[in-house]
């Protein structure tokens, strides 16, 4: 389910950064860092949420944006950058990134 900042489900239009992974077996430092980018990103501006899952070292991170370019900000941001070069050098066999806009959006069900 979507963690949203605000609690609450955000108007339409925003912005969805997606991120899916393959882990490889030398994760030294990925949960630190998995929770220090995690503190960071929910203090840039025009953050809306992110949902995470994982099975069996393949998993999606995906984070949701104001404005694409509060995304392109966080993606400068130096923790980020330090992230992303260890989980190139280090953390990820593969992974592939996609930045889209979210124009529409449905919800069924409880999040309780």
């Amino acid at each position: 389910m979507i963690c949203w900042l605000s609690g609450e489900v955000p108007a339409v239009p925003y912005w969805a950064s997606v991120f899916h992974y393959y882990l490889s077996d030398d994760l030294v430092g990925y949960a630190e860092y998995g929770k220090l980018t995690l503190q960071a990103v929910r203090e840039q501006p025009g953050f809306l949420g992110y949902e995470s899952f994982k099975h069996e070292n393949r998993g999606s991170f995906i984070s949701y944006w104001r404005h694409e370019s509060d995304m392109a900000a966080w993606a400068r941001h130096p923790l980020h950058r330090e992230a992303k070069e260890l989980g190139i050098r280090r953390w990820y066999k593969y992974y592939h990134s996609i930045l889209a806009k979210v124009e529409s959006h449905r919800f069924h069900g409880s999040s309780e």
